[in-house]
């Protein structure tokens, strides 16, 4: 059965989101009139199968092209230009080419009657959850030029965060890259050197310059086989990541290395703060607000933890019990 994200208004004019399966866009709406609601906009979730070959074939935007283009569309919409006009406007004057079509079909699913967010939500590679239920909250609540001004803001405090991240991570990346070669050319070429020494000289050697013989021996002999296994080794891994078991797995394992644990777990723990405190603030439901800072988060343990939260409110309960019990959020 298909689910639907939906958008509808109640009596009191309040607005409500969410998301139910129904056999059908028709019987959805039915079942939403019969419960005194005013329907704003339904959308249905389509399963997608990843795949890099046809994801590669898919543009993606730079996160300053978005920062410019949120900025620029509030400024026209709150000096009173409409939505199509800004977007024809926007689309002319960008240089890159990707965006510049994208923003063309979205003045053209706009001119014809969708709304900016619905229009927003059919490029998910380029507008993510966030961004389109930003959009939808200000279009909902009248307050479109602020809300796109607010996620600009968003995008360059997240961008900032990840390119200091980067940073701090280059050097012991680095190091640690340069150590790995130096150590494989000296046991491939100098080694065998000291072991003609050592077997002129005779006698029996400690039991660690054996096995630093012997690690040598091995990787001159079998490099090619041992070349293909870590390789073949690097793929499995690979796979298995991409399943939900590994994917887990090696989150919670990031979260535990050394260093750079701690780093990504205040990383994980940044963006969750960001991202809920900009959705609240801006009009968008508790509910749903988790749910996209649960699908944002990067890391599946922490994805857990918000889920977990959301599950909790949603019976009536606090958010802090669950992420008290994931141990990733400090207390």
């Amino acid at each position: 059965m298909p689910s639907f994200a939906y958008l509808v208004k109640d009596k009191g004019g309040r607005t409500h989101s969410g998301t139910l399966e129904a056999q059908s866009r028709t019987a959805l709406v039915e079942q939403l009139w019969r419960q005194d609601f005013v329907v704003l906009s339904i959308e249905e979730h389509r399963a997608t199968v990843r795949s890099p070959v046809l994801a590669m074939g898919r543009p993606r935007v730079n996160q300053q092209l978005l920062v410019v283009f949120s900025r620029q569309l509030a400024t026209m919409v709150d000096s009173g230009i409409p939505v199509v006009s800004a977007l024809d406007v926007l689309a002319e004057q960008a240089e890159d080419r990707n965006f510049k079509g994208i923003l063309r079909r979205l003045r053209d699913d706009v001119e014809a009657g969708a709304s900016l967010s619905e229009a927003m939500g059919r490029h998910p590679r380029v507008f993510s959850e966030f961004f389109v239920n930003m959009v939808r909250a200000g279009e909902s609540s009248g307050q479109l030029d602020e809300i796109l001004d607010r996620v600009a803001t968003y995008v360059e405090r997240v961008e900032m965060l990840q390119r200091k991240v980067k940073a701090s991570l280059f050097y012991p990346a680095f190091v640690s890259a340069l150590a790995f070669i130096i150590t494989t050319v000296l046991v491939v070429y100098i080694v065998p050197k000291f072991k003609e020494i050592f077997t002129s000289l005779g006698g029996q050697l400690p039991l660690p310059t054996r096995i630093l013989l012997a690690i040598s021996d091995s990787m001159r002999q079998y490099f090619v086989l041992e070349f293909l296994a870590a390789v073949g080794l690097i793929i499995a891994a690979r796979f298995y990541v991409n399943t939900q078991a590994g994917r887990l797995w090696f989150d919670r394992l990031k979260l535990r290395v050394v260093i750079v644990g701690p780093l990504l777990q205040k990383v994980a723990i940044a963006r969750f703060a960001r991202t809920l405190a900009t959705l609240a603030s801006s009009g968008v439901p508790i509910l749903t607000a988790l749910e996209i800072v649960a699908k944002t988060s990067g890391n599946r343990v922490v994805e857990g933890a918000v889920m977990s939260a959301r599950k909790s409110i949603r019976e009536g309960e606090n958010i802090s019990g669950p992420l008290a019990i994931s141990k990733v959020f400090p207390p």
